[in-house]
């Protein structure tokens, strides 16, 4: 009994057991798996400063070049449209119609379907190396395409190849912005955007005169330069806030359950955001898509329809930049109501599409439809950023822009549906203007969600600080003078 007393220590010291640990660690010789106290806390991320400008000027200018280049190449799809129907048929050939035509739609769907694929991988490489490889895979596709001679290598060179590196191109360039600036954050996101626009307005001049003088197939290998550019500018892409995967592990090999994040789907704001923005858009790109076949047999086939184009195009890029700079003064996730309204006009625009009867009816409403599509899609990310927060955001943009992806190939194809049916596109527009304004409706619970949330934290906070305080009343008062009675409690 002598000999067992030595071994126990009279009385530990307050940071016996946090002494304990290191040299079990030692002994073990697994100090890899180990988190030093100061490494825990993470301070350098927890008090991360937003640079507001500098370096981020320079990703900003990238980023709108990705937008630009991606979405101009896509947009400007009717016009190859015409080209590849008069190098492998008839321009009259209905069934060459509707086969090539899904070569744009499979392309523009799988940009947006992909993006879930492009958060994970965003999360475990980073934004840079994401969005380089992407851009060099878009080259390679894009590059591809132009040396076919048929139409059925198109589904997979341009509508996969091709649109997969858009996609891990784009994604990136969102996200990235979140690194450099926060209360400036919706006036980028609206000059980014507004790239597109500006790229949508006059890519269609830019092609259409290639294609008369250098043909369909040196016009694509004339597109590949700004692939090659946008390749470069995504060098520019310099992270500032570690991978969550990175921090979490301390290598670029996560376990596989840290690279799908579940966290961003226990939000029940972002649960409503991510699904009500898809029930809206069923409707929302069939103005977009059937609007000049509409005109064309409305006003017959010499009207002016490419004037309406580029009435969405310019407005839309105002309204990029004016909403963008609105959404910074607006608080928290009450930006939402930007989104709300820009539904609500957009649904009410679709429905006065059949009634306009005369060519400035329709100007005024595309004017319209422009402006708050703009306001839409420009403070998408700033939302995202409030819902989820710097650490989640990549994947959050990700789900939402992968189901986004069923409303946006399957609601046009029910609109031209519904015109072969009917023999007018009337029904197809009037139809189109509900689901914007139901999804609206459906985002406007979510101020009303998150306010109750951060009202429930509140009261479980000050519910567990009273009970703290109440443990340390009951715990001094038998033993005031006794000092070690408090200094157990602390």
């Amino acid at each position: 009994r002598q000999a067992e007393e030595p071994q126990i220590p009279p009385e530990a010291p307050a940071g016996s057991a946090a002494e304990e640990k290191p040299s079990t660690e030692m002994e073990n010789g697994d100090r890899s798996a180990s988190v030093p106290a100061e490494d825990a806390a993470d301070p350098e991320t927890e008090e991360f400063v937003h640079p507001e400008g500098g370096w981020g000027w320079v990703v900003m200018l990238a980023a709108m070049w990705c937008n630009g280049s991606v979405f101009g190449i896509q947009n400007a799809f009717g016009i190859l449209f015409v080209s590849l129907l008069r190098d492998f048929g008839s321009e009259n050939d209905e069934d060459l119609r509707f086969r090539t035509a899904w070569v744009g739609s499979l392309s523009m769907g799988m940009i947006f379907f992909c993006s879930p694929i492009v958060s994970v991988f965003t999360d475990l490489l980073g934004c840079r190396i994401t969005a380089v490889g992407g851009s060099a895979v878009g080259l390679v596709g894009l590059l591809a395409s132009s040396f076919v001679t048929s139409l059925a290598p198109l589904y997979f060179t341009y509508g996969i190849v091709f649109a997969c590196g858009c996609s891990f191109a784009y994604q990136p360039s969102l996200v990235i912005l979140g690194h450099y600036f926060k209360k400036r954050l919706g006036l980028v996101n609206g000059i980014v955007t507004a790239g597109s626009s500006l790229f949508t307005i006059t890519m269609p001049f830019v092609l259409s005169g290639l294609l008369e003088k250098v043909g369909r197939q040196n016009t694509m290998r004339v597109l590949c330069i700004l692939m090659f550019l946008l390749m470069l500018a995504s060098f520019t892409y310099k992270p500032l806030i570690p991978t969550k995967s990175k921090k979490q592990t301390g290598s670029r090999c996560p376990r596989l359950g840290q690279l799908f994040n579940v966290n961003i789907w226990k939000s029940l704001g972002y649960r409503i955001w991510a699904f009500g923005i898809p029930a809206a858009l069923y409707g929302y790109f069939v103005p977009y898509v059937h609007l000049m076949k509409h005109v064309e047999e409305r006003f017959g086939k010499d009207a002016n329809k490419e004037v309406l184009l580029m009435c969405i195009g310019i407005t839309s890029g105002v309204g990029r930049l004016i909403f963008g700079r609105v959404a910074d003064y607006v608080p928290g996730v009450n930006k939402v109501y930007l989104q709300v309204s820009s539904f609500l006009v957009i649904g009410l625009m679709s429905m006065m599409i059949p009634l306009c009867n005369i060519f400035g009816g329709l100007i005024a409403v595309c004017l319209l439809m422009g402006l708050f599509d703009g306001c839409f899609i420009c403070i998408m990310a700033p939302i995202a950023f409030e819902l989820v927060g710097d650490n989640d955001v990549s994947q959050a943009i990700g789900f939402l822009l992968g189901l986004m992806s069923v409303p946006m190939t399957v609601g046009p194809p029910i609109a031209g549906f519904l015109r072969d049916r009917l023999k007018s596109y009337d029904l197809a527009f009037y139809l189109a203007g509900i689901p914007p304004m139901v999804g609206g409706a459906v985002l406007c619970l979510i101020p009303w969600v998150e306010a109750r949330r951060r009202k429930q934290a509140q009261q479980a906070q000050d519910q567990e600080q009273d009970v703290s305080q109440k443990m340390l009343d009951s715990e001094k008062a038998p033993g005031d003078g006794d000092p070690r009675t408090g200094e157990s409690v602390l």
